[in-house]
């Protein structure tokens, strides 16, 4: 497999096994980051985490109750915030690149299906 990129309505995420360094991609429509395998496996994990704790919220919030709730590992930090249905997506990376990235509500279903999907673990 040369390289495999998915990408929807304001979402992309990719993995490159072959690549020296950087195997992982992730991003939007206007921007992306290259991701080494262990910083994409922690972007995967921690997402899938907060999207459950995301869907078990749901019972114990108001209809109108906005939440945020964050995730990290040595490499990177992830922060989701919106209701439990619809949220957005923050990325911090920990690892002296310097690197923020968001991702809007419409694009956060998206994503976290492909990275489930991914098969980089």
């Amino acid at each position: 497999m040369e390289h495999l990129i998915k990408s929807g309505l304001g979402w992309r995420i990719g993995w490159k096994p072959n690549a020296p360094v950087f195997k992982g991609l992730v991003g939007t429509d206007d921007w992306a980051i290259e991701l080494t395998q262990a910083e994409l496996n922690d972007f995967c994990r921690l997402l899938a985490q907060l999207a459950d704790t995301m869907k078990q919220l749901a019972d114990e919030l108001m209809a109108e109750e906005k939440i945020a709730c964050e995730a990290e590992s040595d490499l990177l930090w992830l922060e989701v915030e919106g209701y439990p249905h619809a949220y957005s997506l923050c990325l911090i990376l920990n690892t002296g690149r310097g690197v923020e990235g968001k991702w809007d509500t419409v694009a956060v279903p998206g994503l976290l299906q492909a990275s489930g999907m991914l098969k980089v673990f």
